[in-house]
This record gives structure tokens, C-alpha cells and sequence, in this order.
């Protein structure tokens, strides 16, 4: 397949409604969507095969320019197609509704809207509407029921009205019309698991439903306390991360998206579709000291709800409602540009990472520090107890590291540096009672073992840095998060040292890759810099007091995302091409911190993270 057809990762914008997520081409198509969740099985999956994996597309028939933007402080998209005989107006977005509006009104389980409105002129239009549910395993039946175009695979059946009658050719439904200024037409695709379906909106009903949205998201937005001069770049991430929120459980899944490739026809590609722990402590960070008080709190009581199922062993990895068992599996696509497996579920759910235990115990030492009156109940606290014992048994272990790699196990010193980190947040919730403090002696000295062991194992005096590994002279940017955790002060001279050395070795202008890729990780070479490690070193410069040079790149990040404001996990140093599953959790929440950070610092304000003292 040539690479002609597939868009940049950048051309798709998202939609969603806090449940399930739908990527948009700059070209009017939608490319990605799961229905009901975000880890069932694609509806729509042509990002992942042009030809078989489907899609629902709204586009004028001839050239056309795009230009195209999220409604002031919303996730309503709104893309203008300019042509030559005239200019009409997209809107896309997934209706919100809190949990006491669905119990008082019928609707569809699911449901997308799309609008098509004239604004000059008139401009042919062409909709293809192309579902291949099941990862494209069946074909879809398709049939007219009057103003409906129903697609029934039982258990689900979608039903797409509009106030204008498809032709269906098989699998396939398509129509042409042309659009004069002040025509609007409607396109409702409703979506239900359960039998009777509910028709989705069109006309009035669809007018007010895109205001309920609205009124949703401008209400949600207007709780961001942040006032610094990122303001507008923090609430486009923050309404990204709820975006990616799983109302129902708290959970924050890592991205809507599975197998983009981290580099082009290479085999690094994962499902994302799921929730790590190791984001937890990032993301309660961004969201509480952001306002958004609500979400740190749901995703910390997720936290200790998903622990409970299997501690005191923390997998890396749940789905939203906290299911620990993620079977990976290979999907007959062939890949995002011929990027080949693709993957559903995500075998590094049985990893062994040391850094999560000190994540978790960071995420909920943070959102105790917003919470007016935090009480544990007896089962939580005895949870917290036996993670902070784990960590003390495991943390001289091997691990797999912060990067999920396939290979053996080794000792990563961030993995270690977290385990300390892990037991220093279990000492301070004892010093301010919310756990019992029978274990403090015993923590207390493994706590300092693990300092002294990883200052004679983890840090390379020829190269004055410390290193990915015990006893090497490899570099990983994640040692970057040290600034933050109080392990040492952020000005300590091999904290500096260690920040010149990743940036010698790693560093391409204002990217960084994750690691040297000079021993084996299990997978054959090769990916993109990793976005979020550039945000940590803007974080790790401006607490080291190099605070221009830490503006200066975050400037240019902030010119990294795309033109709506998404970032993915990964970008191509050679192209500025952006990599890897998109957009990504990790690195909205990087740039969050980031600006919050350099925000504090410009002020003069004192670091309040949990873990930094």
C-alpha cells in the first residue's frame, strides 16, 4: 500500500464523550472509533487499513481548503471547507450528558453528531458512510428503515438518520447534494448494545443537543484555576485528559488509539487503549493543581480500587473498569501505513515495573493535599501498608523499566529511585496519620539503602551523570524525573550533570529520545524522540534554575502539536512528523506540569507536588 492515502497522524482531531473517542481527518472523515468503549472493537478503523477498515466521511466533492478549531473551551470540533464556489462549516462532536440527564431522557447508548451547514455560496457535498464493526471481521448489513440507515450485527445495532435519503451499494451507504449559504443538514449515527434501539437526533432535537455539549464542556473548562500565560495550551490538554477520562470509573486511558507506529512500517506498535499506573501521579499532579479537583480524585479512588484486585502486586496496566486480565492479540490490519502487527490488548500487563508502586503512593499523597477532610477506610489504609512492603521486599529486584521492554530484566535506576520514593510518601502518610506506623523503622532503613545503592551503582563519575542501568554507561531520559521527587535537590551538581549528559547524548534540538538503543530491548531498532521527555526536561531545568533555557523549550514544544492542539506520544526528529498513538495522555500531561512548573517559578511560588520538598 503506498503511503499516499493514509493522512499524517496530525491531520486527526478528537472527539468524544468521556466514554468512547472518535478521530477526525482534516478531510471530514472519521477514521478511529470504538463503541461503547474505548477497548471494544472498531466501528470505523481506516487509520489502521484504507481499504477494508471503514469509515463515515462528510467532505465538498472537488478541492478544497481546510481550516479547522475546537469551539472556544469545548471538544465541539468545528472544520471550514473553503472552495471555489463557495465555503460550508463541519461540526463534529459526541453529545455529554451526566449520569442523572440519561435516567430523565431517551437517547441512544451511543451517539455521534454531525452537521454540514452552508456559509457561502454553494458547494457540492459528498457522505459515504462505510461501518466495519467487529475490527472489520464481518461485513456490515445494511438497510433503509425510513429515515434511518440501520446496521444490525446483534448485539449491536447503529442507526444513521439525516434529512436527506442514502443509496446503499452492500456494505456501503453514500449520497451527493449540493449545500447553498443558511442549509444546514443533519447526520446522526446512534449506537445501542441492547434491544430496543433508540433513534439518535436530528433537527431541533440535534440543535439542542449540540448546545447541551457545549454548555457541558464551557461549564467544565470554567473550574481551571491556572491563570499563567499558558493558559489556553493547559485547558486544551486538560480538556484532552477528560476527554480521555472513563466517566463511570475515574480511569484515564493512555490514548483512544492502538497500533500507530512508533516509527513507519516498524513493529513497535501497542495498544494504548487502557490505563497505566505509572501516569498516575503525572495526571492527579496536572488535574488537581489545575482545579479540576473532581477527575484527580475519581482517577486516585480508581487507583485503589484496580490495586485492590490484585495487591499487593501492581500490574502496570488495567482496563477502565479495573480488569487486570489484558490478553494481547494480533488484528488482520495491515498497519498504519503498512506498520505491521496491529495490536488489541497489551502483553505488558505482566511486566514487573518497581517505579509503579511509588507512583501510586505519589498519586494519592498529592490529592490528600486538595482533599479539606481525607479519610482512608480501614481496607485502603492496610492496601497502602502492603504496597509500601512490597516495594521494601521487591525494589533489589530486576525490573522491566519505565519503557516496557521486552528483554530481560535489569536494575534501572529510575525503577529504584522510585521504589525510595515509594517509601518516602508512605513515611510522610504516616507522619500526618492517615496510615498506621508500625512498618516506619523498617522503611526507614530500606529507604536509605536504597540511597546509598543506587548513589554507588547508578550514578557514572566519568560521565558525571547517573545512568539507565546499575554499573553502565547508558543514559534513559526518565532519570529527568529525579529533579522532581526530592531524592536530591534539583541544583544538586550530578542532578546538572546528569541533565547536560541526556541532552548531549539523547538530545535533538528541543527532542529527546527515551534511551540508547545500544543493548537489547527485546525488539528490533528504531522509534521516534519521545514528547514527554522534553517536558520533563523543561521541569527539570527550571527547578535547577536554569529557568530561560527551560522557557525557551518549552516555546518551541509548544510548537510540536498539531493545529488543534494535540500532541501524540512520539515525533520523527528528521520531519517533525508526529509518532506513535495519538493524542497521548503522557504528554498532555507532561506539558501540563511543565507549565505549572515554570508558572511557580516565574512567581516565586513554592513547589506544593507531593514528592518534591
Amino acid at each position: 500500500m503506498p503511503d499516499a492515502p493514509y493522512p499524517p497522524i496530525a491531520d486527526y482531531a478528537m472527539i468524544g464523550c468521556t466514554r468512547s473517542a472518535a478521530l477526525i481527518s482534516r478531510e471530514g472523515s472519521i477514521d478511529w472509533l470504538c463503541w461503547p468503549r474505548f477497548d471494544s472493537s472498531s466501528i470505523f478503523a481506516r487509520i489502521l487499513d484504507y481499504q477494508k477498515g471503514g469509515y463515515f466521511s462528510i467532505r465538498p466533492t472537488g478541492d478544497f481548503k481546510t481550516t479547522r478549531r475546537y469551539i472556544e473551551n469545548t471538544n465541539v470540533l468545528e472544520t471550514t471547507f473553503e472552495t471555489l464556489s463557495g465555503t460550508v462549516r463541519l461540526i463534529d462532536l459526541m453529545p455529554v450528558m451526566r449520569e442523572e440527564e440519561k435516567r430523565r431522557r431517551l437517547t441512544p447508548f451511543r451517539q455521534i453528531l454531525r452537521r454540514i451547514e452552508g456559509i457561502s455560496g454553494e458547494v457540492p457535498i459528498e457522505v459515504q458512510f462505510s461501518p466495519r464493526p467487529g475490527y472489520a471481521q464481518t461485513p456490515a448489513d445494511l438497510a433503509q428503515r425510513g429515515d434511518c440507515i440501520c446496521c444490525e450485527q446483534l448485539p449491536i445495532v447503529m442507526n444513521l438518520r439525516s434529512d436527506l435519503r442514502f443509496e446503499i451499494e452492500g456494505p456501503d451507504a453514500s449520497l451527493r447534494f449540493t449545500t447553498k449559504k443558511g442549509e444546514r443538514h443533519d447526520f446522526a449515527l446512534g449506537f445501542d448494545d441492547h434491544m430496543p434501539a433508540v433513534f439518535p437526533h436530528i433537527g431541533d432535537e440535534a440543535s439542542a443537543e449540540i448546545e447541551r455539549t457545549a454548555a457541558f464542556w464551557h461549564k467544565w473548562s470554567s473550574q481551571l484555576s491556572y491563570e499563567g500565560k499558558y493558559h489556553d495550551e493547559v485547558l486544551r490538554s486538560a480538556l484532552v485528559l477528560k476527554l480521555l477520562t472513563y466517566a463511570p470509573s475515574g480511569a484515564i486511558v493512555a490514548a483512544p488509539t492502538t497500533s500507530l507506529p512508533e516509527k513507519i512500517g516498524g513493529i513497535r506498535n501497542w495498544d494504548y487503549r487502557y490505563c497505566w499506573l505509572r501516569d498516575a501521579s503525572f495526571t492527579v499532579a496536572a488535574l488537581d493543581d489545575c482545579g479540576f479537583t473532581t477527575e484527580g480524585g475519581a482517577f486516585v479512588h480508581w487507583i485503589l480500587y484496580a490495586t485492590r484486585l490484585t495487591h499487593p502486586r501492581l500490574q502496570i496496566l488495567y482496563d477502565v473498569f479495573g480488569e487486570p486480565r489484558i490478553r494481547e492479540k494480533t488484528l488482520k490490519f495491515e498497519g498504519y501505513r503498512g506498520s505491521a502487527p496491529v495490536r488489541a490488548g497489551n502483553g505488558a500487563r505482566n511486566q514487573l515495573q518497581l517505579d509503579v508502586y511509588g507512583e501510586v503512593l505519589g498519586a494519592v499523597e498529592e490529592h490528600l493535599e486538595k482533599e479539606e477532610h481525607p479519610e482512608f477506610s480501614r481496607d485502603v489504609k492496610t492496601l497502602l501498608v502492603r504496597l509500601a512492603d512490597r516495594i521494601a521486599k521487591k525494589w533489589p529486584e530486576p525490573d522491566n523499566g519505565i519503557w516496557e521492554k521486552r528483554a530481560e530484566r535489569a536494575h534501572h535506576v529510575h525503577g529504584k529511585v522510585m521504589a525510595w520514593v515509594a517509601l518516602d510518601c508512605a513515611l510522610r502518610l504516616v507522619e500526618k496519620k492517615f496510615i498506621p506506623g508500625d512498618r516506619v523503622d523498617a522503611w526507614r532503613r530500606t529507604k536509605e539503602e536504597i540511597r546509598r545503592v543506587v548513589m554507588e551503582q547508578g550514578f557514572n563519575e566519568k560521565l558525571q551523570s547517573f545512568v539507565s542501568i546499575f554499573g553502565s554507561d547508558e543514559l534513559d531520559s526518565s532519570l529527568l524525573y529525579i529533579s522532581r521527587v526530592g531524592f536530591l535537590e534539583p541544583d544538586d551538581p550530578r542532578m546538572l550533570g546528569t541533565i547536560e549528559a541526556i541532552r548531549k547524548r539523547l538530545g535533538r534540538d528541543d527532542l529527546l529520545y527515551r534511551y540508547e538503543m545500544r543493548t537489547d530491548d527485546g525488539l528490533p531498532p528504531g522509534e521516534g524522540a519521545f514528547l514527554t521527555c522534553s517536558f520533563w526536561l523543561v521541569e527539570a531545568l527550571a527547578l535547577g534554575g536554569r529557568l530561560p533555557e527551560a522557557r525557551e523549550l518549552f516555546e518551541k514544544l509548544l510548537k510540536r502539536c498539531n493545529d488543534v492542539g494535540l500532541y501524540s506520544e512520539e515525533i520523527d526528529v528528521e520531519s517533525g512528523n508526529l509518532l506513535g498513538n495519538f493524542p497521548q495522555a503522557l504528554t498532555h500531561i507532561g506539558m501540563m506540569n511543565a507549565a505549572l512548573c515554570l508558572d511557580m517559578k516565574i512567581s516565586g511560588r513554592s513547589q506544593r507536588k507531593a514528592g518534591v520538598r
